[in-house]
């Protein structure tokens, strides 16, 4: 049994298409001086006018940047106590390679290359902000997921793009000796200004001690009244024995004149000078090198209190002193982590104007438009030949001329 024959309207849709098709075909190729001779035009003036820009260079540096490790001094920060608490509240930086190439995007690092290669100047900027704008269109810096930062920069001239690439590692690490960026640049910051407190407030604490012993004439408070005796009594045998050697140089030499015996009597004079100062126990009284006996229980309450704040601010000083040469050596060693890769080198080939994408790009545009203005044309030319549809064509020519 055979199969019934398909009804015509199926075959039609192909019918229209192959004759679709044909017209198309017939269209490029009644209009092909302007489907062919457009795009080649365009391809030569795209070539030509590649061919007179500006050729520009890209600069490639590569750099690594330091990566967190654990701190020798992290956990001697317990010893501290609250103090600790306070200066490991701020450490610790969770991403540092987008911190890093944040740095190298800044304003400040973007100023000294401007001032560094006259780019105000290069870039003919009227204002700083204007040379700010064209640096950072010429320089492109990313971070890759192997953590690597990549510079780019982008100048007319090969030397100086390989220079301000390399600038730019050299201001990162200019930025990362000066800023706190790390954890041990945070706590050596934190100790630095905490062991200037401390050392001020033990020279403080040290003047005040000074002029209490100066005011008592106190320096070690635990022996100084068995000095203050001893030397009381050591002091009146020594004036006994003068007298007694006075007594006998009197019946030696015959006169008052003598020079042994006028260097006696001035020793023997002092010494009971020294023996009443000594002895003087009258309030207000200012005292030598020895205290007076009468103050030494007034003198030695003063005393006590000032050397309990020197004692204090030795422990705290020497506390803090050992905490910040920790933190100065971990500084030390994380501070020679930021590593340069790649130095960028005078790129051989240029980067932009590429001639041969121009080109091909603009002839490809070019087909496109020469293609619609080919069916543009040929509907226009079907229109003038119907009268109905010049008609409408003249109504439309009207309606545009208001």
């Amino acid at each position: 049994m055979s199969e019934p024959a398909p009804p015509q309207d199926a075959q039609a849709p192909s019918e229209d298409d192959e004759i679709g098709l044909l017209d198309l075909a017939l269209v490029l190729a009644k209009h092909k001086a302007l489907v062919l001779g457009l795009p080649f035009g365009a391809a030569v003036v795209a070539a030509i006018v590649s061919l007179l820009m500006t050729p520009v260079y890209t600069g490639i540096a590569r750099v690594l940047p330091p990566q967190q490790s654990q701190s020798t001094a992290a956990a001697l920060l317990g010893n501290l106590g609250a103090v600790a608490g306070i200066a490991g509240g701020s450490l610790g930086i969770k991403n540092p390679n987008d911190l890093y190439a944040g740095m190298l995007k800044s304003r400040s690092v973007a100023d000294r290359l401007i001032e560094r290669f006259k780019l105000r100047e290069a870039y003919d900027a009227d204002t700083a902000d204007d040379a700010r704008k064209a640096l950072e269109k010429r320089t492109h810096i990313t971070v890759g997921k192997d953590g690597i930062i990549v510079i780019e920069a982008e100048d007319e001239d090969p030397k100086q793009a390989a220079a301000m690439a390399n600038a730019y590692v050299e201001e990162l690490d200019r930025l990362n000796d000066t800023l706190a960026v790390t954890e041990a640049s945070q706590r050596r910051l934190f100790f630095e200004k905490q062991l200037r407190l401390a050392k001020d407030g033990l020279a403080d604490a040290e003047v005040s001690l000074r002029k209490t012993q100066e005011k008592t004439g106190l320096i070690k408070l635990d022996e100084q009244g068995k000095a203050i005796i001893e030397a009381v009594a050591g002091l009146r045998a020594q004036i006994a024995v003068r007298e007694v050697q006075l007594g006998a140089a009197m019946r030696t030499f015959a006169t008052e004149s003598n020079p042994d015996y006028v260097r006696m009597r001035e020793e023997l004079s002092g010494m009971r000078a020294q023996l009443a100062r000594l002895e003087k126990s009258a309030p207000g009284g200012e005292g030598g090198i020895l205290v007076p006996t009468g103050k030494v229980p007034e003198a030695g309450l003063e005393y006590v209190r000032r050397l309990r704040e020197v004692k204090y601010g030795e422990a705290m000083f020497e506390l803090i002193a050992r905490q910040y040469e920790l933190a100065r050596l971990d500084e030390a060693k994380n501070s020679s982590i930021i590593q340069s890769l790649d130095r960028a080198v005078p790129p051989e080939r240029r980067t932009s104007p590429k001639r041969a994408l121009i080109t091909v790009l603009t002839a490809v545009v070019a087909l496109l438009v020469a293609v619609l203005a080919a069916f543009v044309r040929e509907a226009m030319e079907k229109t003038r030949r119907d009268p109905e549809g010049a008609q409408r064509l003249d109504l439309l020519r009207a309606y545009l001329r208001w």
